[in-house]
């Protein structure tokens, strides 16, 4: 057909109509790259009110094998020590921010690689960031909020990223964290060079007080090991001229705390969290109200049960607790400024003093356990808040506080609303006091003086009048709490 047109054959078909197989399109190729994944290590927000971390421990060293769910590293919060875990498999490449310092929430501490081969590769990537950039001016922290979030909430927030980002993030994450501590030097370091050494070295170093600067290391790339921290010490007890001590302190002479008189201490976590929560408490409008209360049969009872573990703590717990019960308004809260909340557990948080602050450990739902079971769990949370192991839940969830001073003596004094909460209680020493009786005789009584604060948002004056009268009523004649 072709010879009658006098021209080529040219097919009907739509060359767009074709099948692709007919013709061949070259694309321009791309080498796919795999990169290795190197994670950051996050400080976490441990509480609701952590606004940055204290790195108390670390418990494994770099280079450490890591399972997903062991234990990294030891933080501590505002109200406790807690162990961060991570999610991952891996080895632990480089600790960023070592012990003692601390860190915003949300900062990186330290770089865990997918195998061992990328170890080396997450540590030049951290020389390289930090020698490329500049030296940065410290950066003030930000007010903390009580009501703000974030995002690493666990306890053990622990993020992938590419090795392509780490380079690009390490630096200026580091910058920050450096910042926030006033210094672009670590202080275990010379020229900015950082020195090496296992968690149980640095320790041993404190404890000796050597300055691990001046010892060279025997361990894998000059790594100061333990065994080079104890020869430093055994040599510097041999050596008569050994270096000058720490700068001399004073102790109080009927003991006490020793403290270094005219130096400047910066708060610790704990007593910056407590500073943050009192300024918070300004804004709350309250009010405070007294009453004596007659102790002469809890005294009694007190006495009876003592021998079989019952704390005065979990009885005046328990007490307040069984009056709650009839006021409910009292165990309210209010927490936006527009609303309020019935609460419907009675968990009763009583202050203790702990080395460096003060915490509040929870006795929950306290109006519905055994007297000789709420003063086992009492000891037991004592003992968990003095070696900084409670639990947020632990003491975070209090709905009514109690501040015993009575054990030192004290008869009166007012305490400080805590944030969230309706009311505080402050109790009192009992002390024999000369009264009148109804049919106008002087007898001599166990007494103790109780002051209420409490949110005048939410509670009014007969509600505490009420409820304190309830209250002296039961410890008055206490045959309830041992129900």
């Amino acid at each position: 057909m072709s010879h009658l047109l006098h021209t080529t054959f040219v097919p009907a078909t739509s060359p767009s109509l074709r099948r692709p197989l007919t013709r061949t399109t070259h694309y321009p190729t791309r080498t796919l790259q795999i990169q290795s994944k190197i994670r950051e290590i996050f400080m976490p927000a441990l509480s609701s009110t952590m606004t940055e971390g204290k790195i108390v421990s670390w418990i494994k060293s770099e280079g450490d094998k890591l399972s997903k769910g062991d234990s990294v590293v030891v933080v501590e919060s505002d109200k406790a020590d807690m162990d961060v875990e991570s999610f991952y498999d891996g080895y632990l490449a480089a600790i960023m921010v070592d012990e003692g310092l601390s860190v915003p929430v949300g900062a990186p501490i330290a770089l865990l690689a997918e195998s061992e081969e990328e170890i080396a590769a997450a540590l030049a990537q951290i020389s390289s960031s930090s020698s490329a950039a500049p030296a940065p001016a410290p950066i003030p922290a930000p007010a903390p909020s009580p009501d703000s979030s974030t995002s690493n909430d666990g306890p053990g927030a622990i993020t992938g990223v590419s090795s392509a980002s780490v380079s690009e993030n390490v630096s200026s994450r580091s910058s920050v964290a450096n910042g926030a501590m006033g210094s672009s030097v670590h202080p275990a370091s010379e020229g900015g060079n950082r020195v090496v050494a296992s968690p149980y070295a640095k320790k041993l170093a404190k404890e000796f007080g050597l300055d691990l600067r001046g010892l060279v290391g025997s361990g894998p790339n000059g790594r100061v090991v333990a065994k080079d921290v104890e020869a430093a010490a055994a040599a510097a007890k041999v050596s008569a001229s050994g270096s000058a001590l720490a700068s001399e302190v004073t102790k109080p002479s009927g003991g006490g705390t020793a403290v270094d008189l005219g130096s400047v201490v910066p708060f610790t976590t704990m007593q910056s969290a407590v500073t943050r929560n009192m300024v918070e408490s300004l804004s709350v409008p309250t009010f405070r109200v007294g009453y004596t209360i007659t102790t002469d049969a809890l005294d009694a009872l007190y006495k009876k049960i003592k021998s079989k573990g019952v704390t005065m703590t979990a009885m005046l717990a328990k007490a307040t607790a069984l009056a709650l019960v009839k006021h409910p308004v009292v165990n309210s809260s209010c927490r936006d400024g527009k609303s309020f909340t019935h609460n419907s557990n009675i968990n009763i948080a009583v202050a203790v003093a702990i080395d460096g602050g003060l915490i509040t450990p929870v006795l929950q739902d306290a109006d519905k356990i055994d007297i000789y079971s709420l003063s086992r769990k009492w000891k037991e949370l004592v003992d968990k808040a003095r070696a900084k192991q409670l639990q947020p839940q632990e003491y975070n969830t209090g709905t009514f506080t109690l501040s015993n001073l009575g054990m030192f003596g004290v008869d009166r004094f007012d305490a400080i609303l805590p944030p969230g909460t309706g009311a505080i209680m402050a109790v009192g020493a009992s002390q024999p006091t000369l009264v009148g009786t109804k049919d106008g005789r002087i007898g001599l009584k166990n007494q103790m003086q109780v002051n209420i604060t409490a949110d005048h948002r939410v509670i009014y004056g007969a509600d505490l009048a009420a409820f304190l009268q309830t209250l002296a009523k039961i410890i008055e004649d206490p045959k309830d709490l041992t129900l």
